[in-house]
C-alpha cells in the first residue's frame, strides 16, 4: 500500500511499518544484493535454473523481508507502467512459462554459434530477455531490478561476466526508459546499444 503525506513524495507499508521513499531506498539496495548473492551462490554449484519457481524465489529473497505479502508472487492486479499497459494478471503465469521455455531454448543454441555471430546474437538475446520480462511485468513491483538481474543470471550460465546498465543517474535512467519505450513500439535498437555499451565496459574493466 502506498500513501502520501504533505511534504513527502510517497510512503509505503512494509514489514518495518509505513516508511518514506528515502527510508525505503537503502532497503531496496540491500534487497537486490541479497538476491544477487543468492544467484552467485547457486551458480557456484550449478547452472542457474531459469524457471518460474526460481524467478519467484529470487524476488522473494530480495524483497520478501520488506514486503512479505507481495514478494515472490505474480501480480494479481492490473497496472500501467508509463505508457505501457502490461497483460492482464490472469495471463501472467502462462506467459511467464512460455517466456522461460523460449529463453532456455535460445540459451542452448548460443554456445554453438561461431565467434563472428555470437556477440550479435547475445546482444539480441539479452535485449529480448529484458524487454519481454518487463513487458509482461510479472510482479507488482521491482520488475526492473529482477529483469536486470535475470540478464546477468543468463550471462553467468554462459560463463560470461555480469554487466551493469546505467540506470542510477538521471541521464542514464532517462535513456534506459526511452530504450524500453522504443522497444514497446518494436524498435529495440537503443536497448541493444545500451547492452553493447555495458558489455564493452565490463570487457574493458577485465582486460
Amino acid at each position: 500500500m502506498t500513501t502520501k503525506r504533505q511534504g513527502e513524495t510517497s510512503y509505503k507499508e512494509t514489514a518495518f511499518g509505513i516508511i518514506s521513499r528515502s527510508e525505503l531506498i537503502p532497503l531496496e539496495i540491500e534487497g537486490i544484493k541479497k538476491a544477487w548473492d543468492f544467484a552467485l551462490e547457486t551458480r557456484a554449484e550449478k547452472a542457474i535454473p531459469i524457471t518460474i519457481a526460481f524467478l519467484q524465489k529470487i524476488h522473494k529473497i530480495g524483497f520478501g523481508w520488506i514486503f512479505p505479502t507481495m514478494a515472490g508472487k505474480f501480480r494479481h492486479i492490473e497496472v500501467m507502467v508509463s505508457n505501457h499497459k502490461p497483460p492482464r494478471a490472469y495471463f501472467v503465469p502462462q506467459m511467464m512459462k512460455n517466456f522461460c521455455d523460449d529463453l532456455n531454448v535460445r540459451a542452448e543454441s548460443l554456445p554453438n554459434l561461431d565467434q563472428e555471430n555470437f556477440l550479435a546474437e547475445l546482444i539480441d538475446f539479452l535485449a529480448w530477455i529484458h524487454h519481454r520480462f518487463l513487458w509482461i511485468h510479472p510482479f507488482a513491483d521491482y520488475n526492473g531490478r529482477i529483469g536486470r538481474l535475470l540478464m546477468n543470471m543468463v550471462l553467468l550460465n554462459l560463463n560470461l561476466p555480469p554487466i551493469e546498465l546505467k540506470v542510477e543517474t538521471k541521464s542514464g535512467r532517462a535513456e534506459y526508459v526511452k530504450a524500453l519505450r522504443e522497444a514497446d513500439d518494436g524498435n529495440n535498437g537503443l536497448l541493444k546499444k545500451l547492452i553493447l555499451a555495458a558489455l564493452e565496459e565490463t570487457a574493458k574493466e577485465l582486460s
